[in-house]
């Protein structure tokens, strides 16, 4: 069997886990071309909070950055985390929206897609994964990792033969908090590519102190990559580091193979790295550079804990934290035992702070109901029956069983008229971000600079805190923001 191989992740998920996503492109054009001659099987470079983050912190158009780093780094594959249909927004968009997207993406040098879907199911990465072979690109369908009653070996091998014969070329195994243990690693990495005859990839966190004992057992089970980081954007909340991840396989059969200086490079990068970790001292926290076993019974990905906390504190419960941590099973359990991934772990902590703050389903968030409604996609196990016909009356909506994308008609057009109408540059690049991020498009091309996030929002990735909840109480009456979306809600005593 072949000697595994590395993946970097030090230019996304790297910076996201540990600084609020705020690296710019700036601080990564010298780093990049060096990590291009390191012989990482990928580069990942794009996606997840990376896009959003550019533009409503760092006012970066987010396909400059592509062209760029693509430029900086043209031999070595880019790889980008796509959650499916809903790109790297927070809701489904149309078929034609995502095929685009895909496409332009492939344009500016995207090479590997990591196709996920927040409830695991495939149906909502299907477009993606064909837009993606389509286009050229190799997709990765990826399987978000999670433990309950439902999730065992057999159900996620047979999520993997279904993401197969869907044409992927490769599984990933996406430990978004850090759970899985080794044994449960080697296990599932055996069970993938006996069910799947795909290569086996595997990206977690260290954020438990699992995550490079894991990555050792994976890899002596078959699994053919793993992602890593390069410290001191490494380990705690984000991926092992690489120096240690080579240390830990030492003599083994499958240790990845280095050139001589790999190693050296790793240490010239990693003292590039500590000014910029130390400029960007606002977003980093200790909390997400320390092993944290509570994340262990919460399940909630640790980066999400810290603004958490600064919900809890907009709600005046944080007092009841560990009220709100154990309703947070319970919500899961009533919703189909979903996985938190972005957005369902915001959706079900949030819908636990609420349940805390006003008693058990007084008060639901709109993406609870829909969740509960079937607009989110198919749960991993029925929703509660009483629960979804509470959602059904209050929001006057129908429950669905079919794709949620299949009631979204085409949108590119409408986008391309949205565009004009507002005299932004009307181009394809432009109508997909649009789709996604409308106002902070509009805040680039008007020369708005940014605003500086609060303190409390310091060390929590940005996908987080701008898909947050926060809430101004007043009397009976609440403005609530979830995920970027305005809603008025009057309390009712009951």
């Amino acid at each position: 069997m072949k000697p595994a191989t590395l993946n970097c992740t030090v230019l996304r998920d790297g910076h996201q886990s540990l600084a609020a996503t705020r690296m710019s492109t700036e601080q990564m054009l010298e780093i990049a071309p060096i990590l291009d001659t390191m012989g990482f099987s990928a580069l990942e470079t794009w996606g997840g909070a990376s896009i959003d983050s550019g533009l409503r912190f760092l006012g970066e158009h987010p396909f400059d950055r592509l062209d760029t780093l693509k430029k900086l780094a043209p031999n070595t594959p880019h790889m980008m985390l796509l959650r499916g249909q809903n790109l790297v927004g927070y809701t489904h968009y149309a078929d034609d929206v995502v095929e685009a997207f895909i496409k332009l993406s492939v344009k500016h040098g995207m090479n590997i897609f990591r196709i996920f879907d927040c409830l695991n199911d495939p149906e909502n990465m299907r477009t993606s994964i064909r837009a993606a072979k389509e286009a050229g690109a190799t997709a990765h369908g990826t399987i978000c990792y999670t433990t309950s009653p439902v999730h065992n070996l057999e159900y996620f091998a047979n999520l993997g033969r279904k993401i197969a014969e869907m044409g992927a070329d490769g599984i990933v195994i996406k430990d978004m908090a850090g759970l899985i243990p080794p044994s449960e690693t080697a296990a599932l990495v055996e069970a993938l590519k006996k069910s799947t005859n795909l290569p086996v990839w595997i990206h977690t966190h260290d954020t438990a102190g699992l995550g490079a004992g894991a990555y050792v057992a994976g890899i002596n089970a078959g699994a053919d990559a793993v992602d890593c980081s390069i410290a001191p954007f490494a380990n705690g909340t984000g991926q092992p580091d690489c120096m240690r991840m080579l240390a830990l396989l030492k003599g083994y059969d499958r240790c990845p193979v280095v050139a001589d200086d790999f190693k050296d490079k790793l240490t010239k990068i990693s003292e590039m790295l500590q000014p910029i970790y130390g400029s960007l001292s606002r977003f980093t926290s200790h909390k997400n550079e320390i092993v944290d076993s509570a994340t262990l019974l919460y399940q909630v990905p640790g980066g999400m804990l810290s603004n958490f906390r600064n919900q809890l504190k907009e709600l005046n419960i944080m007092d009841k934290f560990d009220e709100v941590m154990a309703e947070i099973p319970v919500v899961r359990k009533a919703l189909g035992w979903i996985p938190l991934v972005t957005p369902t772990s915001q959706i079900v902590g949030s819908q636990a702070a609420f349940n805390v703050k006003f008693g058990r389903w007084k008060q639901i968030t709109p993406q609870t109901m829909d969740v509960a409604l079937g607009y989110y996609g198919h749960t991993p196990a029925p929703v509660d029956p009483e629960l979804q016909a509470e959602c059904a009356k209050r929001s006057g909506k129908e429950v669905i069983t079919c794709r949620p994308a299949d009631r979204i008609k085409p949108g590119m057009q409408d986008l391309r008229d949205k565009l004009a109408a507002k005299g932004l540059p009307v181009t394809d690049e432009n109508c997909v971000i649009y789709a996604m991020f409308p106002q902070q498009l509009e805040d680039y091309y008007a020369g708005k600079k940014p605003e500086p996030p609060t303190n409390d929002n310091f060390g929590a990735p940005a996908a987080l805190t701008t898909v947050g909840v926060s809430a101004a109480i007043s009397g009976r009456n609440m403005k609530l923001n979830i995920m970027g979306r305005e809603y008025d809600v009057v309390i009712e005593e009951k």
